[in-house]
């Protein structure tokens, strides 16, 4: 499956696909880069890594493999690389070579899933036969039935044994998987040719090496999921966000919140509305930032994929890494997430304020009502300015009760960034009802 990703993600309709539409997405031009030759160099920087990791296992591979001609693949490949050797002439068309390693792969899948199905029937019919008297007798059309399924299933297995790579020594396979590598290093090479001799770009000021990526991807949701609710928000929800800012972004939510005013009086509509013009580019790179890390290995690459059959051509719906957090600047992100935090203080307010209204007009026993409402709205409502300095107030109560700790409330992660890094699981829920387990 990763060689299939690779190659799919370096063909000429995925590359004309980045050009042409991820680099010039809200989100990559505000958070990683608006230079699509930086771009460049960033995505041929990550096919790098990926082609050197897929290599290590063929190169592992071939090690375990009992013909000595596929053992040290890795000084093969760099002379490959350096052109110091004549250069290896495929024996059939790359896409019809990886064509037939999936068709390999798909039908060892199935074969472990047939293989479970076989052992559970098995031990049933192990189990009804070592029974004894006591044991419920089965009647004989049931039973015959059972016979036929497990008839059935073991001629099945047999069958898939055959055409997948269990009946494939590692040397029938080998040979595809070392052309596969010679031509993705031909392919990368051709891709990225002006990209590579640019150099690597910096990583410095990125989410990514900080090790902040999937956090700010989860503070993002969380806040994607309180606007999206119809309901006000909970204190029990504005505690675990809170809790779960950190410091850098903590102290600059604290500095802005008192100076930050809106020029007119917006009302919750207009409010949400002015959190969404942010959210419609920036949920996006959040929720592919957890997909990413949710997928990330061989196991969770396949168990993503599944048997490829609602993939698009040419891995267009696999996620490139410029279109997460992983290299976003740390800086930009930092302020939309502010951004975001100052918006939903407004929306909080309002909503505060607007349950209130409504209180008052539906008490008709009010001596006020309804001649002096006016009047009294002013006089015990809370102003914007008002309105602002106790949702404030009620924010520093807050966040100066947060002490450095890891923890799950609820369906929320909270990360102990001190320590760089956290062990829970927790269950997100993103937009459009989209539910995204983390895994750190």
């Amino acid at each position: 499956m990763k060689g299939s990703s690779l190659m799919n993600s370096l063909s000429n309709s995925n590359i004309k696909h980045l050009k042409e539409v991820v680099f010039l997405s809200e989100g990559v031009q505000n958070l990683v880069s608006k230079d699509v030759d930086e771009l460049l160099r960033i995505v041929a920087a990550d096919k790098r890594a990926e082609l050197k990791i897929f290599t290590g296992e063929v190169v592992r591979f071939g090690n375990r493999c009992k013909d000595p001609q596929w053992h040290n693949l890795d000084v093969y490949f760099e002379k490959q690389c350096r052109g110091l050797t004549r250069p290896k002439q495929l024996k059939a068309e790359p896409e019809v070579t990886m064509g037939q390693l999936l068709t390999l792969v798909q039908h060892t899948a199935d074969l472990y899933r047939e293989l479970s199905i076989l052992d559970k029937l098995e031990q049933d019919d192990q189990q009804k036969n070592q029974g004894g008297t006591n044991s419920t007798p089965t009647p004989k059309g049931r039973e015959l039935y059972l016979k036929q399924e497990l008839k059935g299933q073991r001629k099945q297995v047999k069958l898939l044994k055959k055409k997948s790579l269990w009946s494939r020594s590692m040397e029938d396979v080998m040979e595809k998987l070392v052309d596969t590598v010679i031509y993705l290093n031909q392919q990368s090479k051709s891709v990225f040719e002006s990209a590579s001799s640019s150099g690597c770009p910096s990583m410095q000021h990125r989410l990514g090496p900080a090790g902040l990526a999937l956090h700010y991807a989860n503070i993002v949701l969380q806040i994607d999921s309180i606007v999206s609710r119809s309901s006000p928000m909970t204190s029990i929800a504005r505690s675990s966000l809170y809790q779960s800012l950190p410091p850098d972004i903590e102290l600059s939510y604290r500095s802005r919140l008192a100076s930050f005013r809106v020029g007119k009086k917006l009302d919750v509509p207009a409010i949400k509305a002015e959190i969404e013009q942010i959210l419609c580019w920036f949920s996006p790179v959040a929720i592919n930032t957890a997909k990413a890390h949710h997928g990330f290995g061989w196991v969770g690459e396949w168990a993503d994929t599944g048997s490829g059959g609602g993939r698009k051509p040419n891995g267009l719906n696999d996620i490139n890494r410029v279109e997460t957090f992983n290299h976003a600047d740390k800086v930009s992100t930092e302020a939309y997430i502010v951004e975001l935090l100052l918006w939903l203080n407004q929306l909080t307010n309002q909503l505060k304020i607007d349950a209130d209204l409504g209180k008052v007009e539906s008490n008709p026993d009010s001596p006020n009502f309804p001649n002096q409402l006016p009047s009294q709205t002013a006089s015990t409502l809370p102003s914007e300015h008002d309105g602002d300095d106790l949702v404030h107030k009620d924010n520093h109560i807050i966040l100066d009760r947060i002490e450095p700790r890891e923890e799950t409330i609820g369906d929320i992660l909270v990360v102990d960034f001190d320590s760089g890094h956290a062990t829970e699981k927790s269950l997100v829920s993103g937009v459009d009802g989209v539910q995204i387990e983390h895994v750190c």
